[in-house]
């Protein structure tokens, strides 16, 4: 792997980390009381970590293995992929906890925002 590329995957996993973490702040903001992580800063954090692994590493696979169920659904069913996401991550680290997979879509769906939002002002910007 190149420099250029390793600088872009750095860039990449870094920018999808800020979302991730983002992403579960305000859902925690807005989910009020479904999703505990005890009010540290430090949980989020390590939680986007985690969740950004998964997104890099588990989700494709998720993504390919459920491609027919995904076209059947136009689309619909990656919520469900990204709940799952969400849903794993804090089964993985135990201080992010999430009362049910219900809360862990709202969660995906917020994140699958910010997401939106953020790259829409990195475009703009560049």
């Amino acid at each position: 792997m190149t420099a250029h590329k390793n600088q872009g995957f750095i860039y990449s996993f870094l920018l999808r980390w800020f979302v991730c973490s983002l992403g579960l702040w305000i859902a925690a903001g807005l989910l009020h009381g479904s999703i505990d992580y005890q009010n540290r800063f430090g949980v989020v954090v390590v939680a986007g970590a985690i969740l950004a692994l998964i997104n890099a590493f588990i989700k494709p696979l998720l993504f390919v293995l459920s491609l027919p169920v995904i076209l059947l659904t136009l689309g619909l069913f990656m919520l469900i992929i990204n709940g799952a996401t969400v849903y794993l991550a804090s089964k993985l680290y135990e201080p992010l906890q999430i009362d049910n997979f219900g809360v862990a879509i709202a969660t995906g769906l917020i994140i699958g925002f910010v997401n939106y939002l953020v790259s829409t002002i990195i475009e703009r910007s560049s």
